[in-house]
């Protein structure tokens, strides 16, 4: 692998590891005290979010993708017993199937189109 990451990944990396843990020390129990707990919701973001990582995770050797595979099926499964909607089908692309109909919008994931500049144009002058 390469020692330099694509520009932003490894900052997203890290502050990904970073909110990771912040999330376990929030629900661990420490000292204790009880542990916090999940809502259903809570759990469908948290098992989204390691889904997407798996997929991008898969882009970073030939056999990523085929190494991470028990991770979709141990995810399945979880979703299955807590009684979650199954994860989002996605085209070979990567992108979702279908478009979220309800959701988290900061989870939707959008397709970014560039699309060329208009030209600006001078306003017509008439006369009256």
């Amino acid at each position: 692998m390469p020692t330099t990451a694509a520009p932003g990944l490894g900052e997203r990396a890290d502050a990904l590891a970073d909110a990771a843990c912040h999330l376990h020390d929030t629900v661990a129990p420490w000292g204790g005290a009880a542990p916090g707990t999940w809502s259903s919701a809570a759990a469908e973001d948290a098992a989204e979010a390691i889904e997407t990582i798996a997929h991008a995770l898969a882009h970073s050797h030939p056999r990523a993708e085929l190494v991470l595979a028990p991770v979709h099926t141990a995810l399945a499964d979880l979703r299955r017993q807590l009684g979650l909607p199954p994860a989002d089908q996605l085209t070979a692309d990567g992108l979702p199937t279908a478009p979220r109909a309800v959701g988290n919008p900061r989870r939707t994931r959008w397709v970014r189109v560039v699309t060329p500049a208009v030209p600006r144009q001078q306003p017509s002058r008439t006369n009256a």
